[in-house]
Parts: C-alpha cells; sequence; structure tokens
C-alpha cells in the first residue's frame, strides 16, 4: 500500500474541529501509469482530499491554534475534494487523527467506489469505500461513504460536474457525502504472550439499521499464504440462540454486544505460537459489509543462563564458557559478550571472537540457541567479569547474566602426599606396638 503524508486542519466552531486528509483515490485500469496490484490487475491512483466536518468536539481548543479549512475560491470540475458532513453515526476515538501531526504519525488514507450489496450500479445516491489508518499504531477506519444530494446557486444555473466521477458537485466544489457505515479497530496491531489471552478489537456502526436487522460477523486467520476461518456468526437482537461456528477453542465472540452494540471483538484464551497472524474482521449488516485487519504478534522472552557457575583457571588451558537462550519466539535474537578486568574502566566486547550453535525449533514453535566464547587466563585474570547480553523484541531491556573469574586455589598435591605419609606411618607404629614391642625389651626379659 502506497503511503500518502497525512495532513489535519482544524476549524473552530460551534459544532466541532474539521479534519482534513491527503487522500488518493483508487480506480482499475491505470494502464501504464498504473500500479500493479493483485492478480494482475492494473490500478491508478489520482490525488484527493477527504474532509471530516465537525468530526472532533473541540472544548480544549483554542482558536489561536487552529487553521481554518477553507474551500477553493473558484470551484474546478477536475478536483476530488470528498466532504463529509456532520457525522451521522459516531467514530470511536476520533480524536486520535485531529493530532496525528503533533504526535508525528503519518495518515495513510485511501477512496474507490463500493457497490452495497444487491445494489444497482447506476443507483443514487453513489457510494464510496474510504480506509484511513494512522502508521504506527492508533484508530483505524474503513468507511462507507455515501453522496448527498447537491443544491446549486440558482436553479437555473448548469450544475458543476466532477471530470472524474461524473457527480454533481457543491457550490464550493466538494462532493458532498456522509458516513452511512463504519469498522474499525481502535488496536489493529496487538502483542501477546505464549499461554495468554488476547481480546482483537473490532466494532461497526450504522446509520439508520433496521430493527431485528441480522448482522453477519466472520473473523479469518491469514498467516504466510494460509487461510482459515476461525469463527462466524449471524445473530439478531430477537435471537435466543444465534448462529455460530468456531473453529479454535478458547475462541469467542459476544452475540448480544454485536449486535446491541456493534461490539465485534474476538476473545482467544491459551495463545498458541500458530495463532499469530493477520486477522480480518468482517462485518455485514443490510446492503453494507466491509472489514478490518488486526495483526496478531505472538511473544516469548528467553530464559538465558551460563553453563557454569564459577570459572577458575587452574592452569593455561583455555576454558569455553556457554550462554544457552531457551524457548524464545519469534526468531530474532543477539547475542553479546562483555568481559571487564580489573584494571579496565569499562566493558570490552567480545562478540567477535565468539561462535553461535544453529537455532532449534521447539514442538510448541518456540526456538533455542547457544552461544560459546572462548576464555584464556593471559587476557581473563581472576576479578574479571564476563557476561552474555541477550537482546530480543520480547525483552523491554537485555538480559544480562554475568559471573567473575576466581582466583586459583592453593595445590592440594604435596599436602596430600606428606598426609597420606603420615596416615601410613601411624597406622605401621601402632601395627607394630599391638606386636609386642621393641627387639631390646624382648632381649633382657628372658
Amino acid at each position: 500500500m502506497l503511503s500518502i503524508l497525512g495532513f489535519l486542519s482544524l476549524v473552530y466552531g460551534l459544532e466541532g474541529a474539521d479534519v482534513v486528509l491527503s487522500c488518493s483515490l483508487i480506480e482499475e485500469g491505470g494502464g501504464m501509469g498504473g500500479l500493479m496490484g493483485g492478480g494482475g490487475a492494473m490500478f491508478k491512483r489520482t490525488p484527493s482530499t477527504l474532509v471530516f466536518r465537525d468530526l472532533v468536539e473541540n472544548a480544549d481548543l483554542s482558536p489561536e491554534l487552529v487553521t481554518p479549512y477553507n474551500p477553493p475560491e473558484t470551484p474546478n470540475a477536475d478536483d476530488l475534494i470528498f466532504e463529509l458532513m456532520l457525522p451521522s453515526i459516531h467514530i470511536p476515538n476520533a480524536d486520535l487523527l485531529l493530532h496525528a501531526d503533533c504526535n508525528e504519525q503519518e495518515v495513510v488514507c485511501e477512496i474507490s467506489r463500493y457497490v452495497p450489496r444487491d445494489a444497482d450500479m447506476d443507483s443514487r445516491p453513489a457510494h464510496f469505500i474510504s480506509s484511513v489508518q494512522l502508521v504506527g499504531g492508533g484508530i483505524s477506519l474503513t468507511l462507507v461513504l455515501q453522496t448527498l444530494h447537491s443544491e446549486t446557486a440558482q436553479p437555473d444555473t448548469q450544475p458543476l460536474v466532477q471530470s472524474k466521477l461524473n457527480l454533481t458537485l457543491s457550490q464550493s466544489g466538494t462532493l458532498l457525502t456522509e458516513v452511512v457505515f463504519v469498522v474499525f479497530s481502535r488496536v489493529p496491531s496487538i502483542v501477546a504472550p505464549i499461554g495468554g489471552d488476547v481480546l482483537l478489537d473490532c466494532g461497526f456502526r450504522q446509520k439508520d439499521s433496521v430493527p431485528g436487522q441480522e448482522v453477519a460477523l466472520e473473523w479469518r486467520l491469514q498467516h504466510r499464504g494460509n487461510g482459515r476461518k476461525i469463527l462466524q456468526m449471524n445473530a439478531k437482537e430477537t435471537d435466543m440462540a444465534p448462529d455460530v461456528f468456531v473453529d479454535r477453542e478458547g475462541t469467542s465472540a459476544e452475540a448480544d454486544l454485536l449486535v446491541r452494540d456493534g461490539n465485534a471483538s474476538l476473545a482467544m484464551q491459551g495463545l498458541k505460537v500458530t495463532d499469530e497472524g493477520t486477522y480480518i474482521c468482517t462485518v455485514g449488516s443490510g446492503d453494507f459489509q466491509t472489514q478490518q485487519i488486526v495483526q496478531l504478534h505472538i511473544t516469548q522472552p528467553p530464559h538465558v543462563t551460563l553453563s557454569e557457575e564459577k570459572l577458575t583457571f587452574q592452569d593455561s588451558t583455555p576454558q569455553k564458557l556457554s550462554c544457552h537462550c531457551n524457548r524464545y519466539y519469534p526468531l530474532d535474537v543477539q547475542v553479546d559478550w562483555f568481559t571487564q578486568t580489573p584494571s579496565e574502566e569499562e566493558p570490552v566486547s567480545f562478540t567477535r571472537e565468539s561462535s553461535l550453535s544453529s537455532h532449534r525449533q521447539h514442538s510448541d514453535g518456540t526456538f533455542s540457541l547457544s552461544s560459546y566464547l572462548t576464555l584464556r587466563p593471559n587476557t581473563h585474570p581472576p576479578g574479571t567479569v564476563v557476561t552474555c547480553r541477550v537482546s530480543h523484541p520480547a525483552l523491554e531491556i537485555s538480559s544480562d547474566v554475568s559471573l567473575t573469574v576466581d582466583k586459583p586455589e592453593p595445590r592440594k598435591g604435596f599436602w596430600t602426599v606428606i598426609l597420606m605419609l603420615a596416615i601410613s606411618g601411624l597406622f605401621l607404629y601402632q601395627a607394630f606396638r599391638g606386636a609386642g614391642g621393641s627387639p631390646q625389651e624382648k632381649k633382657y626379659t628372658t
């Protein structure tokens, strides 16, 4: 998806603040100038503007801090300005769009034609679908726009028609629309640990919904080219037992919340590595159906240990120290070695002198790896601190494990021989006395 730099403009008024986004109108049949899409289709992008009128209540805004949006002084039939009038349905967390620039977040906005279910292509009003996303986290919206009737300045005046869309524009040269259906996610990307629980956020709002109208919900998982349906639900407000299909144990959605509050969120318990992937939340109600994408990332921090608790050099023989990183996910892990002798003020990196084993994958999808460093007594004297530092996406800070090289113990071989000789002499002496004394004593007793 091509990233389009979003910009915001605020209008201070009684109703609320306007949000103005730089968008792209996506059309098929772009020819050589288009972009290659899925299935080999060619697409063309035309710069456009999306104006949310009175999207956010502005009780805390100051008139000195806002820049009003002004339509072009001279309307142009080639301009593509989609003007959304005062929202007829509530759009959750819309204030995040208002503050995107201040938070240095990019807004991606795309618009394309939309055909409602069971609708005639030539029917009026016309419909468009708009995708609005905050890059790097935040609200994600998929809006169905419906055109509104535009009045001309004078009854006998020829209306201004947009050259590309062939639709009548307002007096200010904008295409007046309203939001009639929206599917949103307030957390389109979430990280959760193995064995944990998670709630994938998805919801919808609809204008003029019919009481008792059925709402269809489907959650689908896409990962590494494979896809499968996780949950499907068809529910009405009057249903005591909605039609529900679940393909994963520990997965659920609330039918009453779906119909009553537009809450289409998916709850998942006991997460596994195989649950990671792209989740597609599709909601259909009445003539409209659209979807949101939620990314689920599974993580597990490594358990880091050293092969030795203490290390001592008895002679000049080098010794190998191992650092074990056990059962982590995802695969990305970095192991660094540092040593600091008593004479050094700062640790010195020895990572280049180390070696790594291959990744070992366990049956639960987690990985393990070992790193090895050879230590030598001439470069690592007693008092040297040896540290293995492991970095991983599941760790907020790196995990360090250390040991200190000990002084060699006194040699025990000589004193062991002396002790053994002394014990042997004592044993012989006692044995001789038990046999009747010395030869001299026997000579004078006869």
